[in-house]
C-alpha cells in the first residue's frame, strides 16, 4: 500500500509509536508496507526476534543479581533500633553538603515517577512473554530504590521530610511521558540505566556518609543489572537490524535527556551536581556513552551502510563536540563561573 523504502532510506518511527500502533493498530501497521526498511526486518519483526535473547538475559540477570531488603541499608542501629545520625538543626549539623543533597533529591524524585516508566516500558515492549516478565520484574526491583532512599532523608531529616512529600506529589502528578519507537527506547534506556548507576554510586561518595554510601551503592549495583539487560539486547539488536538501531543509538544520544529534568529547580541542581564533579559532560561522555559504544563496537562494524553509515558519523562528530563541551565545563567550573551562576540562580529564585 505505502511506498516500499529503499535500504538507504531510513524508516519513519512516526509509525511504531505506542499511540499510533494502539490508534491505527498494529496489523494495520504492518500491512501499510511503511515498515520495510530495506533488506532489514523491521522493528515489530526486531522484537519477535529478540524474544528468546531476553528469556536468555532474564536468566542470566537472576543468575547474577541477589535480592537486597531496604531495611539493611536504613540507618537505624540494628540492636537499639534508635535512628542514627538524626539531623536536629540542618544550619548548624549539616548530614549532607549541599551537593550530595541536591544530587540526592534529583535521583529520588527521577525515581518516583516508576509507575509512568512501568506504563513507557511495557507500552513498547509489551507485556505477553518474556517481555512482560522482564517489564513487571524490573518495575519490582526499581521499587526499592526511592523507598530506601526516601527513609534515609525522611528519618535522618536531612531534608524536610514536609517538603520532600510535596515534591514527591508534585513529580508523580505530572508524571513522565515520552513516545519513543522500541529501538530508540532500547537505546535510551541503555545509557539512562547507566547515567542513573554513575549518579548514585557517585552520590554516595560525595555523601561522606557511610550509611548513605552503602545505600546508594546497593542501588546502583541493581541499575547497572538493568543497563546490562538492555545493553545486551540492544546489542543483539544491532545485529539484526544494524542501520536501524544505529540511527536510534545516533539519536538518542545526541538528545539524551535525564527522565527527571522536569524537577522543580532543575537547573540549579544539576550545576550544584555537575560543579560537585558528581555528574558532569565528562563522566556522561567517558563513563556513559563512550563505554556502551565501546562495548557494541560501532566504530569497528562493518555491517552498517547507507542511512546507517551517515547517523555513524554524525555520532562521531557529536562525541568530539561532546569533549569539546566537556573542556570548556571544566574551565569554567576551575575559574569559578560555575559557582558564580548557581549562586545567581539561587538569589533570583530565592533559594
Amino acid at each position: 500500500m505505502g511506498e516500499q523504502l529503499h535500504s538507504d532510506r531510513a524508516p519513519s518511527a512516526e509509525l511504531l509509536r505506542p499511540s499510533n500502533l494502539l490508534r491505527i493498530g498494529r496489523e494495520t501497521v504492518i500491512k501499510s508496507g511503511l515498515l520495510i526498511p530495506g533488506n532489514e526486518p523491521n522493528q515489530i519483526e526486531v522484537l519477535r526476534e529478540l524474544e528468546p535473547v531476553v528469556e536468555g538475559e532474564l536468566n542470566r540477570h537472576n543468575r547474577a543479581r541477589k535480592p537486597w531488603v531496604p531495611a539493611d541499608y536504613m540507618p537505624i542501629d540494628q540492636e537499639s533500633g534508635l535512628i542514627l545520625h538524626r539531623v536536629t538543626d540542618p544550619e548548624e549539623t549539616p548530614l549532607l553538603s549541599p551537593e550530595a543533597q541536591s544530587a540526592m533529591i534529583v535521583n529520588l524524585l527521577t525515581e518516583d515517577n516508576l509507575p509512568s516508566y512501568h506504563r513507557v516500558i511495557a507500552n513498547n515492549f509489551g507485556l505477553d512473554g518474556p517481555w512482560g516478565t522482564w517489564t513487571n520484574q524490573w518495575t519490582a526491583e526499581e521499587d526499592n530504590h526511592a523507598y530506601a532512599i526516601r527513609s534515609f532523608l525522611d528519618l535522618t531529616r536531612a531534608f524536610d521530610p514536609a517538603k520532600n512529600e510535596a515534591m514527591r506529589m508534585e513529580q508523580m502528578k505530572q508524571g513522565y511521558m515520552i513516545e519513543k519507537d522500541p529501538l530508540h527506547t532500547l537505546a535510551y534506556v541503555t545509557f539512562q540505566e547507566l547515567a542513573t548507576r554513575v549518579s548514585h554510586r557517585q552520590t554516595g561518595i560525595a555523601a561522606h556518609n557511610d550509611i548513605a554510601d552503602k545505600m546508594l551503592q546497593r542501588i546502583a549495583l541493581d541499575e547497572n543489572f538493568h543497563m546490562l539487560f538492555y545493553r545486551n539486547l540492544a546489542g543483539a539488536a544491532l545485529d539484526v537490524a544494524p542501520n536501524q538501531m544505529m540511527q536510534a543509538i545516533r539519536d538518542e544520544v545526541l538528545s539524551f535527556q535525564m527522565p527527571g529534568a522536569n524537577i522543580e529547580n532543575f537547573q540549579v541542581r544539576a550545576l550544584q551536581i555537575a560543579n560537585a564533579g558528581i555528574y558532569d559532560l565528562r563522566r556522561h561522555l567517558e563513563e556513559v556513552v563512550v563505554p556502551v559504544l565501546r562495548k557494541w563496537k560501532i566504530f569497528e562494524r562493518d555491517d552498517i551502510t547507507g542511512y546507517g553509515a551517515l547517523a555513524r558519523d554524525e555520532l562521531d562528530a557529536f562525541l568530539t563536540k561532546l569533549d569539546v563541551d566537556a573542556k570548556r565545563f571544566e574551565d569554567k567550573r576551575d575559574s569559578g563561573q560555575v559557582s558564580r551562576a548557581i549562586a545567581a540562580l539561587q538569589r533570583h529564585r530565592g533559594l
